[in-house]
């Protein structure tokens, strides 16, 4: 494409024409169109872009507030507040704006990380394997402490080798489920969660 050349006379006066105030004080009735540029006129919403809409929660914290979560080719472009939820009505924290870089950061970790003990180097490991380790070690380490009853003879079914701590973005739903696991289900007294709201 060739680059036309124009005098510093031509610019100055394209630039004139190009920018609002001038058509503004001309008086346009039209204050929408004298504030528009040619640089604004080609700018496009970077929504139109994408090929899907995906609903998602705030990772935070415990509000709980809805978001819209843009993508084109399974990529994530923009995260917005969603106007349908009674919590948030579409709005965003400075923290639930920046989701999208949380998601985009290069330094986010999405693989599962392993340090074996008294090793100084972290080895990538797949998440099956992961949750199978946890469930082994949990077993392993509920079985190794479980007390069934206390010396006179009070029935207890508890472990105290092993604690809970949930985190700020868990709802009322979750500990329920939480404590019932835990609690009721592996004799867990150590359950805790973060949340301070």
């Amino acid at each position: 494409m060739k680059r036309i050349r124009r005098t510093p006379g031509e610019r100055v006066s394209g630039f004139v024409q190009d920018w609002g105030i001038p058509r503004q004080l001309a008086g346009r009735s039209v204050m929408a169109e004298a504030a528009k540029s040619m640089a604004s006129k080609r700018l496009r919403p970077r929504l139109e872009e994408a090929d899907r809409v995906g609903t998602s929660i705030c990772p935070f914290c415990a509000v709980g507030c809805a978001q819209l979560i843009y993508a084109k080719n399974g990529r994530p472009i923009h995260i917005e507040g969603d106007p349908r939820s009674p919590v948030n009505q579409g709005t965003l924290c400075p923290k639930g704006a920046g989701t999208l870089g949380m998601l985009l950061s290069p330094a986010r970790i999405t693989d599962v990380l392993y340090r074996a003990p008294y090793s100084e180097k972290w080895e990538k490991r797949p998440l099956d394997w992961a949750m199978e380790r946890i469930a082994r070690l949990t077993k392993q380490t509920r079985d190794e402490t479980f007390a069934e009853t206390l010396p006179d003879g009070r029935v207890i079914n508890h472990t105290m080798g092993i604690g809970s701590l949930g985190g700020a973005t868990m709802d009322n739903e979750e500990n329920y489920l939480i404590k019932k696991l835990f609690g009721g289900g592996l004799g867990i007294v150590n359950i805790e969660n973060q949340a301070r709201i």
